[in-house]
């Protein structure tokens, strides 16, 4: 693949770059194992803000490189503080940029994700993971517990056993781990993770723009509804997209045998 020339934002904390209708945001402080610290969780929010509104960008994806996602909140930025200076620095507003995103986000994972890390792994649509990676919620360690969803996402996805497992002790999860678990949504061989992330982002930035959001709100809203009234809201939107251009254009396309040129309408 051919990449546009990479962006420093924010640096050295992170690079981004755009390459076939595909945003790719790789976390960059590897002198510090991709700790975020706040300039790091600030780029993050900066990047994705950028992107949100930006027709050329479908899907992104988020990757710390092939050696390492990110080893967890950096600590100099917990040291000191009581309840109240933790408050003030109010962590979860550079997050709401990821979990607001109104795109599709696929983390590419190798070597380890703790932490804040695997928060933001779970805070994606999609996990890709090589065989190197390590998925964990460490923070009882150091006397404190996981406060952007590593308990609530985390028991969503594994359950309560395993989440109480992780949480509870601090061990973490290898790869094919969470693969079982289902906080991986597909595994690769070593060194692969990026690759096949970005090939996920490349199919999924082809297909009707309508459909892929109308998708991710089903999903999003319909897990914590009753179920009769996540199947009404999945039939709601099932029936929006009729309205749609994409949809004329998507059965006709069929129908004649070619690919299909979406338009987002």
């Amino acid at each position: 693949m051919e990449l546009s020339e990479a962006t420093p934002v924010a640096e050295p904390r992170l690079t981004t770059e755009l390459c076939d209708r595909v945003g790719i945001l790789t976390l960059s402080r590897p002198e510090k194992r991709n700790a975020l610290d706040i300039a790091a969780r600030q780029a993050i929010a900066q990047a994705l803000s950028a992107w949100a509104d930006d027709d050329r960008v479908h899907a992104v994806v988020i990757t710390g490189g092939d050696k390492v996602f990110a080893a967890g909140a950096d600590l100099n930025l917990l040291s000191g503080k009581g309840a109240q200076a933790m408050a003030d620095v109010d962590l979860p507003q550079y997050w709401r940029s990821v979990t607001g995103f109104p795109k599709p986000l696929i983390a590419a994972v190798a070597g380890v994700a703790l932490g804040a890390g695997c928060e933001l792994a779970m805070m994606c649509d999609i996990v890709v993971a090589d065989r190197s990676a390590r998925f964990g919620q460490p923070e009882i360690a150091v006397g404190i517990m996981p406060g952007a969803g590593g308990t609530q996402r985390l028991v969503r996805v594994v359950g309560a056993k395993v989440a109480s497992l992780m949480l509870l002790t601090a061990e973490p999860l290898d790869a094919e781990r969470a693969f079982a678990c289902g906080l991986v949504s597909t595994l690769t061989d070593e060194g692969r993770a990026f690759e096949r992330a970005f090939d996920i982002a490349k199919r999924i930035a082809q297909m009707p723009p309508k459909a892929v959001r109308a998708i991710r709100r089903v999903l999003a809203s319909g897990a914590d509804l009753p179920l009769d009234a996540a199947l009404a809201l999945e039939y709601r939107e099932f029936l929006l997209l009729f309205d749609t251009a994409d949809k004329t254009e998507g059965v006709r396309a069929f129908l004649d045998r070619r690919s299909p040129v979406f338009e987002g309408r």
